[in-house]
């Protein structure tokens, strides 16, 4: 039972991925062909990407905390800051270490890794129930 519960929550937070993505994508995308600068653009598709996930999460994957929405909402952000941070080392790393691998594979495996780690994150810390 609880096996079924937990992959029902990992697919809702594949999905809610793909959504956060969609949001990423398209906010990129309508802020450079406004003419904003793409790395600025960027920062501020991310921080939309992540607070759109955070509610799409919160809502359909995991549930409301305990707490309040402004702690829950840091607690979320500081994971999503981590994992964006382990994501970037992690495909940093591959490219130095294997010179070969393609930048596209290195970011797949790094995503794969940060994934599972954003999950268990999320789960424990910033929707935790106390």
């Amino acid at each position: 039972m609880i096996n079924q519960v937990l992959k029902a929550k990992f697919v809702r937070f594949v999905l809610v991925g793909g959504l956060g993505f969609l949001a990423d994508a398209g906010t990129l995308f309508l802020l450079i062909s406004g003419g904003i600068d793409p790395f600025a653009a960027r920062v501020v598709s991310i921080l939309f990407a992540m607070f759109v996930t955070w509610r799409l999460n919160r809502a359909f994957t995991f549930g409301a905390s305990n707490g309040s929405q402004i702690s829950e909402a840091g607690r979320y952000f500081s994971v999503a800051a981590s994992v964006a941070a382990l994501n970037y080392l992690l495909y940093a790393g591959l490219l130095v270490m294997v010179p070969t691998c393609p930048p596209v594979l290195a970011t797949a495996i790094a995503t794969v890794i940060c994934t599972l780690v954003s999950f268990a994150g999320y789960g424990k810390f910033a929707f935790r129930s106390s």
